[in-house]
């Protein structure tokens, strides 16, 4: 479908994610913060029993591999909050495939991952303030984000989420939490969590959708 990105269907066991269907109110975003492409965290996720899984992995270029149908589910939010389990069950979650918060390096002068990476100069973006302890990022591509813009469209359709931007999704939300229909990310559920980061052409996109 034009209206889509490029998906690429994985083979993915039942048994790494729940077949059940619930009604979608919430579709999450996040960032991988792992190496350039979706082929390692899709073998992280095969090789635990925990059913932690996302429906789509984007990788730079923009294009999509789909774990699952966004009908069924798995865990990604991981709470202590009351409400975990169903926020899981009712949300349909997108990982961005990219490094996240990123250290600067005074002696080398470079950018570097939480492995030790360095990561180039021309993918990474400064904040005046740190966001969940971090200034520099890796930056979501722009086919990232236009894949993004296509998903939500379409899950909006599909399953009639509200594209309304949240101001408050880049802090803990307590309408997140209590399962207000729209679009977050995972810093709207947990503090210790950096993804997604406040990326100004994110945000843009966002804003744009309705």
């Amino acid at each position: 479908m034009d209206n889509l990105p490029k998906i690429e269907i994985l083979p993915f066991p039942e048994d790494q994610y729940y077949k059940q269907a619930f009604d979608k109110k919430q579709i999450v975003l996040h960032h991988t913060a792992s190496g350039r492409g979706s082929d390692g965290d899709y073998k992280h996720w095969l090789s635990n029993k925990e059913r932690v899984s996302t429906s789509q992995i984007i990788n730079q270029d923009g294009t999509c591999a789909q774990l699952f149908n966004s009908k069924w589910w798995g865990h990604h939010i991981g709470s202590t909050h009351a409400n975990n389990l169903i926020l899981n069950k009712e949300s349909i979650a997108i990982e961005i495939d990219s490094w996240g918060g990123l250290t600067y390096d005074t002696k080398t002068r470079e950018f570097k991952t939480y492995t030790g990476k360095v990561v180039p100069q021309n993918t990474v973006i400064e904040y005046d303030q740190s966001f969940r302890g971090y200034r520099f990022f890796e930056r979501y591509t722009e086919a990232q984000i236009e894949s993004v813009r296509k998903l939500l469209v379409y899950w909006s359709t599909q399953y009639k989420i509200p594209l309304t931007y949240n101001d408050g999704m880049w802090e803990v939300s307590q309408d997140a939490l209590n399962k207000k229909p729209g679009i977050w990310t995972h810093v709207s559920y947990r503090k210790d969590k950096s993804d997604c980061h406040p990326q100004p052409e994110l945000i843009a996109m966002l804003k744009r959708l309705c």
